[in-house]
């Protein structure tokens, strides 16, 4: 059976991933004042510029700090899974780029560690009544998985 799978948003990240696409999350760059923003805006909030262009993101970065979410967020706006699963959640520096928060594919924290190693994934996020898996970015630790 297959499965059919969505982004749990438009413009996040490259969709669908592939040999032709990698995936890779989606910012923009001001034209002005060079500054990298992600999700991509069409407005710079350093500037006010309304000159940005679309930039893909580096696919690896170092995780800069992270924490639990060990309870089930409220809702809404959370529409998760109702059987709630703790997980980590950090913020990963890609390199002359920016911090990206994001969910990490790690949830015990002694195995996370400030300046780990990080790469992009995806990760199931929900289910719809449809069935229909809803995916969305995550990191994980970059010896956890060959590239």
């Amino acid at each position: 059976m297959t499965t059919t799978q969505r982004p749990v948003a438009e413009g996040l990240f490259t969709w669908p991933p592939g040999a032709d696409n990698p995936l890779r999350l989606i910012g923009s760059e001001c034209a002005d004042c060079g500054l990298v923003s992600f999700p991509a805006a069409p407005d710079c909030v350093r500037c006010a510029s309304t000159e940005s262009k679309e930039r893909l993101l580096a696919d690896r970065g170092t995780l800069w700090t992270y924490t639990t979410q060990d309870f089930r967020p409220p809702s809404p706006p959370y529409d998760g899974p109702v059987d709630f699963e703790p997980y980590a959640v950090g913020y990963v520096e890609l390199p002359g780029e920016l911090l990206v928060e994001a969910r990490l594919t790690e949830p015990d924290p002694h195995q996370l560690r400030i300046g780990q190693l990080m790469r992009l994934t995806l990760v199931p996020y929900t289910v719809r009544d449809d069935g229909t898996e809803v995916v969305t970015f995550a990191f994980t630790p970059a010896d956890e998985e060959t590239p």
